[in-house]
């Protein structure tokens, strides 16, 4: 686990639910792994991927039930950042509201530094 405050990076209740919802069939200690990615429209993209187990140096957020992850090089990409999970009438999907990025594009899943 990672000696980075928590707060360097703040997860909503609607999207802990959420990872919850996404592990509960998983092998126990699986995690929910948010990275960034090269790539996208705009530079740099999110990821969403389910692992086994974090690895040492991860930002852990959540509880038992809901364990989401932040590896240490997408940190500083995304420190700062709310993640929240929205269902509305365009369909449901894990949002990240990041101050880092100087740009976006309209599919929330890329952006620029």
């Amino acid at each position: 686990m990672s000696t980075i405050a928590p707060e360097s990076v703040e997860a909503t209740e609607r999207a802990l639910k959420r990872v919850a919802e996404v592990l509960r069939d998983e092998a126990p200690g699986s995690v929910l792994r948010v990275s960034v990615n090269g790539g996208g429209c705009s530079g740099f993209q999110y990821s969403f991927d389910i692992l086994p187990a974090a690895e040492d140096g991860d930002l852990m957020l959540g509880d038992d039930l809901a364990r989401l992850a932040v590896d240490p090089l997408s940190l500083d990409f995304i420190k700062g950042a709310r993640i929240d999970f929205i269902d509305d009438l365009m369909g449901s999907s894990f949002r990240i509201e990041n101050p880092n990025a100087v740009a976006s594009c309209g599919c929330g899943t890329s952006f620029a530094v």
